[in-house]
């Protein structure tokens, strides 16, 4: 009988890089930002009222062009086999109630490795008048497929350094996944996958049961580092990357560990990870705030 441990060799197509999806139109509400804010336990007042966008708010505009890109290049017989490895956020300015959006994708890289193979997504979010509010790069990750080579590029580097873990962190917050979080999550961020919502399908996949959002679960992270280390202020998250290592479940006790390290000119630089228990769920967690 076959297994699915050893990659599978899939060819990927390389005329599919670095080609501009549609655009995707957005308009945020006072009452959309709201409703993220609060499916995300976020207890910053600004991001609960509808003032202001949260960090992680940033994947809502762009989550219906973020993997058109992919379908371009990875062939559909393997996109059973993908999960979200990456996310990085680089911000130009929050997201306000009122912004019109327009969001548009490219696949810019794949990599194969030893137990799959990632292809990077740059994503590009701008207001109607052609102001770049964020720029975001997205990691997917598929599962034992072997392309067997590297082309084009992947996103920037944002690597934990493990000597830090020796240190202790300069703040530590305790999360806890509600056991509704995932259903109040996937309308207030647009993401209806099945194993976020129906146990049946999440067992019939394997799992022991449904599965948080690990978009949830940054979005947690973020209001983690903001109140810490940002005085609760989204004006001042310049750039926010992890990387998905653990799925995380409704009932979960989860902490954040925040390590200050170097910044440059202006910036402050922090080193983050979420745990649960002995894993880490939440890996690669770099955050750049500004004075």
């Amino acid at each position: 009988m076959a297994t699915d441990t050893a990659p599978r060799p899939v060819e990927f197509d390389d005329s599919g890089l670095n080609v501009w999806s549609d655009e995707e139109s957005f308009e945020v509400t006072r009452e959309r930002i709201a409703e993220y804010a609060a499916a995300t336990n976020d207890p910053i007042p600004a991001h609960l009222s509808g003032d202001i966008a949260p960090p992680v708010f940033a994947i809502v505009p762009v989550f219906e062009a973020m993997m058109m890109p992919v379908i371009d290049v990875v062939p559909m017989d393997v996109f059973g086999r993908v999960v979200h490895g990456e996310q990085d956020f680089h911000f130009h300015r929050p997201i306000r109630p009122g912004d019109r959006l327009v969001s548009r994708a490219r696949a810019i890289g794949y990599e194969g490795r030893e137990n799959g193979t990632t292809i990077t997504i740059h994503i590009e979010c701008r207001a109607d008048d052609g102001e770049l509010v964020n720029e975001q790069y997205l990691t997917a990750f598929f599962r034992n497929i072997d392309v067997g080579k590297r082309v084009g590029s992947s996103g920037p580097a944002h690597k934990f350094d493990a000597g830090l873990a020796d240190r202790p962190p300069v703040a530590a917050v305790a999360q806890h996944v509600d056991d509704d979080q995932t259903y109040r999550y996937a309308p207030a961020s647009g993401d209806p996958v099945p194993l976020h919502l129906d146990e049946q399908v999440a067992k019939d996949a394997g799992l022991p049961g449904i599965i948080a959002h690990g978009l949830c679960t940054m979005a947690m992270s973020s209001w983690a580092v903001l109140t810490e280390a940002a005085d609760s202020d989204v004006h001042k998250l310049k750039r926010f990357a992890v990387r998905f290592s653990k799925m995380v479940f409704p009932g979960d006790d989860l902490e954040t560990r925040i390590w200050r390290i170097d910044g440059t000119g202006g910036e402050n630089a922090y080193a983050f990870r979420t745990i649960r228990g002995a894993d880490s769920v939440l890996t690669d967690g770099l955050a750049i705030i500004a004075d």
